[in-house]
C-alpha cells in the first residue's frame, strides 16, 4: 500500500507540472493536493515515521491549498508552510551547536537576496512576515544539514529554491519559467525530506 501512494503522488506531481506548463487550472487544483496527499498517506505508513514528518506535510498540504486560492490568502499559506518548517527543524537529529554554526552560514550565504526579496515586499506586515519566513527556513536547511543526511540536506535545500523562486517572481522580477520551476523543485524538495524522515 505504501508503494503504491508513492507512485500515486509521483503520477500526481508529474500531472501538475504538466497542468502548470500547460496552464491547465482545473488539472492543477486536482493534482497539487493530491500528490501532498498521497505523499503524506505515504509517510505516514512508515515503519518509523514520527508525528513532526506528519504535521510537516499536513501543513504543507494546508499552505498548497492557501495558495491556489485568491492572493490575499498568501499570508495563510506563508504561515502554514513557516510552521511546516518547524516541524521539519523538529524532526532533524541534530544537535543546537551544529544548527546554530549552520544557521548562520546558510543566513550569510543568503543576506544578498533575502535584502532583496524583502526590499520588494510592498506591505509593512507582510514584509515582516516574509523575513521571519525567510528566518525560519534558513533554520530548516541549517538543521537538515547539520543532521548529516545527504538527501535530507538536499531537500532542504531545494526547498529553499523553490520558495526564493517564489519570492523572487512575486516581489522582485517575475519570469516566465518561474511557475514551472517552482513547482517542480517543490515536489523532489519534499520527495526527498520524506524519504529521509521516513
Amino acid at each position: 500500500m505504501a508503494h503504491v501512494c508513492l507512485i500515486a503522488a509521483i503520477a500526481f506531481a508529474v500531472a501538475d507540472w504538466v497542468a502548470v506548463a500547460r496552464r491547465w487550472q482545473l488539472l492543477e487544483y486536482v493534482a497539487k493536493p493530491a500528490a501532498l496527499g498521497c505523499l503524506l498517506l505515504y509517510a505516514a505508513l512508515g515503519a518509523h515515521t514520527s508525528w513532526y514528518l506528519i504535521a510537516a506535510l499536513a501543513l504543507s498540504l494546508l499552505g498548497d491549498v492557501y495558495l491556489m486560492l485568491p492572493d490575499r490568502l498568501f499570508p495563510a499559506g506563508l504561515a502554514a508552510f513557516l510552521l511546516a518548517h518547524l516541524a521539519y527543524v523538529a524532526d532533524f537529529d541534530a544537535t543546537m551547536l551544529a544548527r546554530a554554526t549552520w544557521f548562520v552560514l546558510v543566513v550569510i550565504a543568503s543576506v544578498p537576496l533575502a535584502l532583496r526579496i524583502i526590499r520588494g515586499v510592498p506591505d509593512v506586515p507582510l514584509r515582516a512576515g516574509v523575513a521571519v519566513y525567510m528566518a525560519v527556513i534558513s533554520l530548516m536547511v541549517a538543521s537538515a544539514i547539520a543532521s548529516g543526511h545527504l538527501v535530507a540536506a538536499a531537500g532542504a535545500l531545494l526547498f529553499f529554491l523553490s520558495d526564493s523562486l517564489i519570492a523572487v517572481n512575486r516581489f522582485v522580477l517575475p519570469f516566465a519559467s518561474a511557475p514551472l520551476a517552482i513547482i517542480v523543485s517543490y515536489h523532489a524538495a519534499q520527495l526527498l525530506l520524506v524519504t529521509a524522515l521516513r
